[in-house]
């Protein structure tokens, strides 16, 4: 790279550094303040927020890497990770989750289970279940920034990755939500501006002749049960492509069946002004992440054509970019996509943070601590999820290792237990610590066995984490009724709550509004989950001159 390039990153870091001081003694007022923004954001901020939150640069490199290997059938892989959420954000699970009005997604377990014993420890599971899982995004993380930045820097990937997380969790630090609220809607426009630039550069660039490089059925979406060319290769993992699909779609359904991806997505609707901005919040959050399939699609077509001439999948982003872009635009695009690695991972350790103390620091040791101490110890727990989610993240030896861990594994440990207690009146709070704590558990023996496939690993620690949240469930007293009819009452699910419902009072007519409430968000979210497929597939097809079928995607 130039001089003007390196120019343009420089300037970038310091204008989002010094929004975090700008923004310091505003976040630094109560806890409410820093993790949620004082819930007076608008809807369309926290929307870009959280789309551009999906938008890494790790999960991009991902991204491509596998349309590098499995071509359109990828999107398949990316049901693993609930990448049609926006359509169950805006039909319904965006207004329940704002009815909760609570600050973080462990303290809901208190309005849905009491502040007794079972609600308590149901807490303190969610709340571990969190950190853990946000730690590992947080080595995830490490893995990618440091693979990137290797790539122009001279420099190991180790040092990119500890020199460009100091210099986030510095902004994070200081400005709390509303330090990286603001800088996400920054990022937001610099990374449609580059995904675009991308896309362009590459549709100009790919003609007939190099698209007929493509491997045979490159560009179809259907599912064969077996792939044999994968066998034996570094790719053996999706030999058996249908067994995976099955659970791929299962495991995505649930998690977004459960509610906004249970972290820092959670903590960006209850930061919405009421329920109705935080349908709005779901409705407008699949929409800014077009362009990326457009820029991932780019990306991996000049690899895979013999333009960019690179063979490591999860090296091929770093390289095209170094490859193709011109100067000055070079830094520009690099700049955007350092923003993409900063906004998921700064709004990644704000939410690790606010666990740690909401959930786990506060209840157990200092319940009477003020907001200045509160606001400290937050910055605190700041710095120690970042440094173990660095110590995670030198552990492993891939971004792919530890992102089907996290997604297969450990999420099939805790998808049960977060969809049933929304959906089951029955379930309590000592059978939601179980299904978790035994979901954890095979998980965390799953880590060690890295080589065993997704099909194999996932269905006994999803069978193992049902049976112990059902048993428990069932051999504990039932939550008190007088908190289930709150809680019904306030947030309104919808599911196996009849034994409650009829408790309520309700009459005649409000039964049928419920009724229709239930079958309209049903038929909405079929609607949103075909819409934002049609929506990411579109721009794919189009940089790949199928012109044809980006239009089909597009209508």
């Amino acid at each position: 790279m130039r001089l003007i390039d390196y120019g343009m990153i420089a300037l970038y870091f310091v204008t989002v550094i010094g929004l975090g001081f700008w923004y310091q003694k505003r976040a630094a007022r109560n806890l409410e303040s820093y993790f949620l923004g004082g819930r007076s954001m608008h809807w369309l901020a926290l929307a870009m927020s959280g789309s551009v939150s999906n938008f890494d640069i790790t999960g991009t490199m991902w991204i491509v890497s596998v349309i590098f290997v499995l071509g359109m059938k990828s999107m398949w892989h990316h049901w693993m990770w609930g990448f049609l959420m926006g359509a169950f954000f805006m039909a319904y699970m965006g207004k329940w989750v704002r009815r909760s009005n609570v600050l973080t997604a462990a303290e809901w377990m208190i309005t849905r289970f009491g502040t007794g014993s079972a609600g308590v420890t149901a807490r303190t599971a969610y709340a571990l279940m969190a950190v853990i899982t946000l730690i590992s995004f947080i080595g995830y993380a490490y893995q990618g920034i440091g693979k990137f930045a290797s790539i122009y820097l001279n420099l190991s990937p180790s040092t990119c990755g500890v020199i460009i997380i100091g210099s986030t969790t510095l902004y994070v630090l200081l400005g709390g939500l509303y330090s990286v609220v603001l800088t996400q809607i920054l990022q937001t426009i610099i990374l449609t501006f580059a995904s675009i630039l991308i896309a362009v550069i590459a549709y100009i660039k790919l003609t007939p002749e190099l698209l007929s490089r493509l491997p045979a059925g490159f560009a179809s979406l259907s599912v064969p049960w077996h792939i044999p060319q994968f066998a034996g290769t570094d790719n053996a993992m999706f030999e058996f492509f249908g067994a995976l699909v099955i659970v791929w779609v299962l495991k995505g359904f649930l998690l977004n069946a459960g509610g906004p991806a249970q972290m820092y997505d959670f903590q960006l609707f209850l930061a919405a002004r009421n329920p109705r901005d935080a349908a709005k919040v779901g409705g407008a959050w699949s929409l800014f992440l077009i362009v990326r399939w457009a820029m991932c699609m780019g990306i991996a077509l000049l690899a895979l054509t013999g333009i960019a001439n690179v063979t490591d999948p999860e090296k091929v982003l770093p390289i095209v970019l170094a490859q193709f872009l011109p100067v000055g635009i070079k830094g520009i695009v690099i700049a955007g996509l350092l923003a993409a690695f900063m906004s998921t991972f700064g709004v990644t350790v704000n939410s690790a943070a606010s666990f740690v103390v909401r959930d786990l620091w506060q209840p157990f040791f200092r319940p009477n601590a003020n907001p200045k101490q509160l606001v400290f110890y937050s910055r605190v727990a700041t710095v120690f999820v970042v440094l173990s989610g660095i110590l995670i993240g030198t552990q492993v030896e891939s971004i792919a290792q530890i992102w089907n861990w996290m997604m297969m594994a450990l999420g099939a440990g805790v998808i049960v237990p977060n969809a049933l207690r929304w959906y089951w009146w029955r379930m309590t709070g000592w059978g939601f610590a179980a299904g978790t704590f035994a979901g954890i558990l095979l998980s965390l023996i799953a880590f060690f066995y890295p080589a065993a496939p997704m099909y194999v690993v996932f269905p006994p620690i999803f069978i193992a984490s049902f049976i112990a949240t059902v048993v428990v469930s069932f051999l504990t007293p039932p939550v008190d009724e007088q908190i289930l009819i709150r809680f019904y009452r306030t947030v309104r699910p919808f599911g196996f709550w009849k034994p409650i419902k009829e408790r309520c009072g309700l009459s005649v007519k409000a039964l049928n509004d419920e009724s229709e409430k239930m079958s309209r968000a049903i038929f909405n979210t079929i609607l949103g989950m075909i819409a934002i497929c049609g929506y990411y597939l579109f721009p794919m097809y189009l940089v790949g001159h199928w012109h044809f079928y980006s239009a089909i995607c597009l209508a």
